[in-house]
């Protein structure tokens, strides 16, 4: 017989309903009959039913997956395994809805997120840059009771173990590598094109490209980032100026998650196939850049792996429970256009 929280009441000498306020992470216990709660969940082996405790609870979780405004093709992928999610939750009583926020807005996004309740959501998964007001509001949505993890953006004062995404520095790495196998010995110079640098991945990204880059090929140099801001009209324009001023160009590295605009700008601009492109995430824009030559390798993260991470571990810490870190941690892919 399984081990129940009767028993766990005996084992550690307490009342059930002291079981059951320890069990759920309710305030009013000392630390010494949490203690001895806990001693007698690992002596007897307790695993809870979470099942049959989220039917006591009368209700189910409420979790919020708030995202950019103004997507890419990617954000597109992510939103549809929110859904899939979605319809399979349903059965364990799970909520889930999408939020969409101006995230060139930091102060917007802040007063957004201000104005979300405790008593309608349990948790929250925020993909956003990470900027003082957007920091701030993430703290006070907690003390109003919503519990937050950073979602494929990361939060610098958030628990690294929270954190659902690639580690983007590794990912930068992995790039610098490649591109510098793929570019060979010859000279020459690489641009480097993102939306924004306030994102947190792609600062970390870009500084384990460059640690790969300036430690084992010399003979390449790295411009300076060019931030698009998610611009068509200006993303066509730094490509224009960089084609025309670097006759020396070896490499192009897409930085940002959105590849359809810089790819659409290089193909009108030049022939792609005299410099090595690398871009991140599969979307339909880039696994077409792959088998059209376009790209010569994309670095990506799982998106359905993503969202059942992040829904996994809201409701772990809903539940007062950890989680199996070798479960969410997110792999780094690298596809090439014969392994698509």
């Amino acid at each position: 017989m399984r081990p129940t929280t009767k028993d766990l009441a005996e084992a550690a000498g307490v009342s059930l309903a002291t079981v059951d306020r320890v069990l759920n992470g309710r305030s009013g216990v000392r630390q010494k009959t949490i203690d001895a709660v806990n001693e007698a969940i690992r002596s007897l082996g307790f695993e809870r039913n979470q099942f049959a405790a989220t039917l006591a609870r009368q209700k189910g979780y409420r979790f919020a997956f708030i995202l950019p405004k103004d997507g890419d093709e990617y954000l597109a992928e992510i939103i549809k395994r929110i859904e899939e999610t979605k319809e399979a939750g349903r059965a364990e009583m799970l909520d889930i809805k999408v939020l969409r926020v101006d995230e060139q807005n930091p102060h917007e996004t802040a007063r957004y997120l201000s104005r979300l309740k405790g008593e309608d959501y349990d948790g929250a998964a925020i993909m956003a840059p990470e900027t003082p007001q957007i920091r701030d509001a993430i703290r006070r949505m907690k003390e109003r009771g919503i519990l937050t993890i950073p979602f494929v953006s990361n939060q610098r004062d958030e628990d690294q173990h929270d954190f659902v995404g690639i580690d983007n520095r590794a990912a930068g790495r992995t790039v610098g590598r490649l591109m510098g196998r793929f570019i060979g010995p010859r000279e020459g110079t690489i641009a480097v094109l993102t939306d924004t640098m306030q994102a947190r991945d792609s600062l970390e990204r870009r500084l384990g490209f460059d640690e790969v880059i300036n430690g084992s090929f010399p003979m390449l140099s790295v411009l300076p980032t060019l931030e698009t801001y998610g611009e068509p009209e200006r993303t066509f324009d730094i490509v224009r100026n960089v084609l025309s001023h670097q006759k020396a160009l070896a490499g192009f590295y897409v930085m940002g998650s959105e590849a359809r605009v810089p790819l659409k700008a290089l193909a009108n601009f030049c022939d792609t196939q005299t410099f090595t492109a690398i871009a991140h995430e599969k979307t339909p824009t880039t696994i077409q850049g792959l088998r059209a030559g376009k790209l010569d390798a994309v670095v990506t993260q799982d998106p359905g792996h993503l969202v059942r991470s992040a829904v996994r571990i809201l409701r772990s810490k809903c539940e007062n429970r950890t989680t199996l870190a070798s479960q969410e941690k997110i792999r780094i892919e690298i596809l090439i256009e014969e392994n698509l």
